[in-house]
């Protein structure tokens, strides 16, 4: 049986980052479905996804459907035949029912009843008519949120520009919100343009010549690849976070690092609030010493090529400047706040409106800790120092650092305690 290669490319408005690996997985798999349902063999599936789109390329798909040749059971012999020999409704209408002439039936034993029997005959149909109920799998995707968009019902995680289904050289049809299939593609928004396919193998390269990377994993690697490379040309050393990274990648098309500064005194701050402000807010890569020491310098990755870097450097600068000049400016109010005082504000939070206040929960955690002291009979010493652990345990909450960087709660209540001469 001859095959062709079938791809299907659904381009879209930029999907959120996390959105793009459980989609694209389901994609995969909901596909595999489809086509097990549909009888129709193929040989591998590869999956793309960026920003503004998602991609399977399906390679060696069989041009028909499997027959279908089984053996059908129906009636019993005694409802199946009369007296005389002859065939009954029921007999003519399992017969109809499975597409054969009723001289085709055959009767069988099966244990010890004698039963009707078809063997039943369904020719495949071509794979390129079946093909264009493969909008379904795009249906069923499942999205965090999805959105409505026009005055369509069809929802989904964005608005669906483009669609590609071609199976060999052929163009699948169907539409989505009057979004009719084709052959033609598009590059990077700012960098390539429209193109059309001329068969799904084509798919890679020619997306990679309009700057679309579009698999994710040479992506990866090569985001990663030019970190390494900035570190090594400046004797930096980048942990690189590695949720991070996979976050950067499903943000870019064509990713080019480079590199940014910021003013020096901003080493003053914490290093967590520093690594949080470029890491959760900005998406960029700390940098550091040998001695694992925060130095003044991160690195981002650009959706796009190496033109006018220095601009965009300057631009990203700004924007961590002003993120560290609120960080700095927290920092040091914070530090005017007594922990008493902030223990006083947290009768003012609700933790749970059938539980009371966060205050309530301390004095909760205040009154087990002193319980387990007791049980355990700790020294007086140490139960008085765990005690006090417990009293301050929530007090940053009421922070104006942890209000605006809510992942360094805890850490920042570390940080202001031991400033305020509490025991490490």
């Amino acid at each position: 049986m001859s095959k062709r290669d079938f791809l299907l490319e659904i381009g879209v408005e930029e999907l959120p980052a996390r959105f793009i690996p459980d989609a694209i997985e389901q994609l995969r798999e909901k596909l595999a479905e489809w086509f097990q349902k549909e009888r129709i063999s193929y040989d591998n599936v590869s999956t793309f996804a960026t920003p503004r789109r998602l991609a399977v390329l399906v390679e060696g798909v069989a041009e028909k459907q499997e027959d279908i040749r089984e053996e059908a059971r129906g009636p019993a012999k005694k409802i199946a035949i009369d007296d005389e020999g002859n065939w009954t409704k029921a007999a003519l209408g399992f017969a109809r029912g499975q597409g054969v002439d009723v001289n085709d039936l055959y009767v069988k034993e099966v244990k010890g009843v004698d039963y009707v029997f078809a063997n039943k005959f369904i020719a495949g149909k071509a794979s390129a008519e079946r093909l264009r109920d493969i909008k379904e799998v795009i249906a069923n995707l499942q999205f965090p949120q999805t959105m409505r968009w026009g005055s369509y019902s069809f929802r989904f995680a964005r608005p669906i520009r483009w669609l590609v289904a071609l199976y060999g050289d052929e163009v699948i049809p169907f539409s989505i919100n009057d979004v009719e299939t084709g052959a033609k593609t598009y590059g990077h928004r700012f960098l390539g343009k429209e193109v059309t396919l001329k068969k799904p193998t084509d798919y890679l390269e020619t997306l990679k010549r309009e700057y679309v990377i579009a698999d994710y994993d040479e992506r990866k690697a090569l985001i990663r690849q030019q970190i390494e490379t900035l570190a090594k040309e400046n004797g930096w050393v980048v942990p690189i976070d590695e949720a991070l990274l996979d976050e950067v990648t499903n943000l870019v098309e064509y990713p080019t690092a480079l590199y940014g500064t910021f003013d020096a005194s901003f080493l003053t701050l914490p290093k967590e609030v520093l690594i949080t402000s470029m890491r959760e807010h900005q998406r960029y890569f700390p940098v550091e010493d040998k001695e694992k020491k925060l130095l003044p310098y991160f690195i981002t990755v650009r959706n796009g090529n190496r033109d006018h870097l220095d601009r965009v450097a300057k631009g990203n600068e700004k924007v961590l400047r002003a993120r560290l000049a609120d960080a700095a400016f927290f920092y040091e109010e914070d530090q005017k706040l007594s922990i008493d005082a902030a223990l006083k504000q947290l009768e003012q939070i609700v933790y749970h409106e059938q539980l009371g206040s966060v205050g309530d929960k301390v004095r909760r955690i205040v009154a087990i800790v002193t319980k387990l002291s007791d049980t355990i009979a700790i020294a007086e010493e140490t139960k008085a120092i765990a005690i006090r652990a417990a009293e301050i345990c929530k007090f940053d909450l009421v922070t104006q650092m942890v209000n605006e960087f809510t992942e360094l709660q805890g850490y920042m209540g570390e940080v202001y305690a031991k400033l305020a001469g509490e025991k490490a």
